[in-house]
């Protein structure tokens, strides 16, 4: 089931997170106290709404300035996770292996998970009450801590497999969903960069000497994730996935195209937006677009928020019309490729550099979609 006023919405989108400014991030470094942390909060939230609204944008986030990364919201509300160890993961640069960046979750899984409070009610409490229109909220895909979280001789000790792990991650996060859709909240988004581990060879070779065959795992994943949209599924909800390959830090850790994987994905994911990278040639070409169903919105994320230069508008253009020679063009929208700060500490660009590609999305939008 598709939400009807769904491929017409919201042209522009973006992933959702924004770079934190330098009073945030320092307090929260220096363990500021909770008043004081909320106090900026507040204030910083209540100006990139009115930023949002400015540029011209139709939905709104609070740029996750609560988190301490996309996925702490599931981690600050969680308990189980040792904060002492986890899974390593080499990170990119353009082609430069650069180390082993900071994960944002906190270490792996050692007991079983204990859920402490509400995932976001702390964050859409201020942000349904201050919104210039409807909001979005992000979670973090219940598929992304088996990969992450589960180690193999210590997880045992809290669950005998990484499926049993998944299977109380989807209950606390389809939990959250369906909250967040009960509540009113007209867009929800599940960030899914685990997805990416599919596509890449690499990767798919670490899933099979970890977990399993690839293919096995992709269904599992697949349910996992409708299991979370399905008990949100309700009119007026519109209900996304964002797909990325890493963004840590300006840096990745996949690349392939969607070939792989489109025709399960697209067919199989009970959504009605596909937040998609394609901002380089790691993504791949726009032909797998020609399986995505009908009535559903692709959101092609073709501005880098990885890198400060601006594209050229018009080479936008010329993008969005070849992704139409797989999809109409009514079933497209656009956005960055991914969120300016996956992590707190936020990607190598400046918040000039933010406003320059959001202000880039939304005139380029109203080109196309007028």
């Amino acid at each position: 089931m598709t939400s009807t006023a769904t491929s017409s919405m919201f042209r522009a989108d973006h992933v959702g997170s924004f770079l934190r400014p330098k009073e945030l991030l320092d307090a929260r470094h220096a363990g500021a106290d909770p008043e004081r942390l909320r106090e900026i909060e507040d204030r910083e939230i209540l100006r990139i709404l009115a930023k949002q609204q400015e540029l011209g944008f139709e939905i709104f986030t609070d740029g996750e300035f609560r988190r301490g990364g996309f996925m702490t919201d599931l981690t600050d509300a969680v308990e189980g996770f040792d904060s002492e160890a986890g899974v390593a993961r080499t990170w990119s640069a353009g082609t430069t292996a650069t180390g082993v960046a900071p994960s944002a979750v906190r270490g792996i899984v050692t007991e079983k998970l204990r859920q402490t409070r509400r995932l976001t009610a702390h964050e859409t409490g201020f942000l349904r009450q201050h919104s210039l229109g409807p909001i979005k909220m992000t979670l973090p895909s219940a598929t992304q801590f088996p990969a992450i979280a589960y180690k193999k001789g210590i997880s045992e000790r809290a669950y005998p497999n990484h499926s049993a792990f998944l299977a109380d991650v989807v209950d606390i996060v389809k939990a959250e969903t369906r909250a967040l859709a009960e509540e009113g909240v007209a867009y929800i988004q599940i960030d899914a960069p685990r997805y990416s581990y599919y596509l890449d060879p690499k990767w798919r070779e670490f899933l099979r000497a970890e977990f399993g065959e690839p293919e096995t795992l992709l269904d599992e994943a697949i349910a996992a994730d409708n299991a979370c949209f399905r008990a949100a599924r309700k009119p007026g909800v519109t209900l996304a996935i964002h797909l990325c390959r890493g963004n840590n830090r300006s840096q990745w850790y996949a690349s392939g195209g969607y070939d792989a994987i489109a025709e399960k994905l697209f067919h199989e994911l009970d959504v009605d937006r596909f937040l998609l990278e394609y901002d380089d040639e790691r993504s791949g070409s726009f032909e797998p677009l020609r399986l995505v169903p009908k009535g559903k919105t692709v959101v092609l994320g073709l501005v880098s928020t990885k890198t400060p230069e601006l594209e050229d508008q018009a080479a936008l253009i010329r993008r969005i019309e070849d992704a139409s020679r797989y999809i109409p063009l009514e079933n497209l929208a656009l956005s960055p490729q991914c969120g300016f700060a996956s992590m707190a500490e936020g990607n190598l660009i400046t918040e000039a550099d933010q406003w320059a590609k959001l202000t880039l999305v939304v005139d380029t939008a109203r080109k196309v979609w007028h």
